[in-house]
């Protein structure tokens, strides 16, 4: 694997002619992965684009959620794209595409149902590799202002008075 490579440029008539691959959910590139749909984009540095690819699908199916969009996933798993953890992140994929492989697919993001995924991530939820990207989850997702009021979060409220005097009881869907 060669960090140092930066990516080839490329224009948008290409990006989107790469994005119509049958049944692709992202575009994986010299350097950059982007949504099928072309709504998103972002450069890998560290990281190979399949290997983030994958780590978005896989972090949308330790966490579903229908209504968040991929680019949320995609800056929860952003940190992990730097040469300190590109090794391990790289390994950790490799295993992930052998349960896959042994489950009869190419690689993870080969498996079409998310019922197989999750049966696929429930073989290494063992794995540090699998506990590192859960735990870093919770933060890397839910952390992100822009996915609160996707929630009906409000954010912290000690700075406006508390919940008390912020509506505390205006939960309409009870």
């Amino acid at each position: 694997m060669n960090i140092q490579s930066k990516p080839r440029a490329m224009t948008r008539r290409q990006l989107l002619k790469n994005s119509a691959a049958a049944g692709s959910a992202f575009v994986v590139g010299a350097g950059y992965l982007a949504g099928a749909d072309a709504a998103w984009a972002t450069e890998t540095s560290a990281l190979e684009p399949r290997t983030m690819a994958t780590l978005v699908q896989m972090a949308r199916d330790i966490y579903p959620h229908d209504r968040v969009s991929d680019e949320y996933y995609v800056v929860a798993v952003k940190g992990y794209d730097t040469p300190e953890a590109a090794e391990e992140i790289e390994v950790g994929i490799a295993m992930l595409d052998g349960a896959a492989r042994g489950k009869g697919h190419g690689s993870y993001l080969d498996i079409g149902w998310e019922r197989e995924r999750v049966d696929v991530l429930r073989q290494i939820e063992a794995s540090p590799f699998f506990q590192k990207i859960r735990g870093g989850l919770v933060t890397g997702l839910y952390n992100q202002k822009a996915v609160w009021p996707i929630f009906g979060y409000e954010g912290e409220s000690f700075s406006q008075g508390g919940y008390l005097d912020r509506g505390f009881d205006d939960i309409t869907w009870l």
